[in-house]
């Protein structure tokens, strides 16, 4: 059986990141990565147009918690625990005990190992706490950076779907990665 029990909150913390919460006062932080083209290149969705959609945003994500729907983490650093990026499951499936990742990050903060330590406790936390048995990705088969991601802690690439998804003109790929809880190198 699946824990969606989000309140309190889980913040996670260990030596050397913050996952936390979303604040309204992250806005700005999120309004940046939502705006920001490097960010949205593979995320196939229009960029956010002001602070208060940053807002509207917020709000929704902590409804979403709220009602145990979904849950969405501040990726931070211990040291001030300003929002570097987001860590997400959503699309949570409790028939079938899975859910969907999905994550940004400043480009700033890419390619430090931020991510990768943010992936290590959400996984950690999705399948040992929630009870997931299996965790999805669905990923532009063109950002490699985030199946390097997937793959390192063990995702497969399940189905690839030709132009299945319209954005801005065009119809764009889609790839799918899984994990289950036996096969996570965690």
């Amino acid at each position: 059986m699946l824990n969606l029990n989000f309140n309190p909150f889980p913040e996670i913390r260990t030596q050397d990141i913050v996952l936390r919460n979303l604040r309204m006062d992250d806005a700005p932080a999120v309004f940046h990565l939502r705006s920001h083209p490097e960010v949205l290149k593979y995320l196939d969705r229009p960029p956010a147009g002001s602070l208060a959609e940053a807002e509207l945003w917020i709000e929704t994500v902590l409804k979403g918690t709220a009602a145990n729907t979904s849950i969405n983490w501040a990726v931070c650093l211990p040291t001030n625990e300003r929002l570097l990026g987001t860590m997400a499951f959503w699309k949570i499936d409790e028939t079938n005990h899975r859910a969907e990742i999905g994550y940004t990050l400043d480009p700033e903060w890419q390619g430090k190992g931020l991510m990768s330590r943010a992936m290590q406790e959400v996984l950690l936390y999705g399948f040992h706490v929630m009870n997931l048995h299996g965790i999805d990705a669905n990923v532009n088969p063109k950002n490699q950076k985030s199946i390097n991601l997937l793959t390192r802690f063990g995702f497969q690439k399940e189905a690839h779907f030709k132009e299945n998804y319209y954005f801005d003109g065009k119809y764009l790929d889609s790839a799918i990665y899984c994990l289950l809880r036996d096969s996570a190198r965690l």
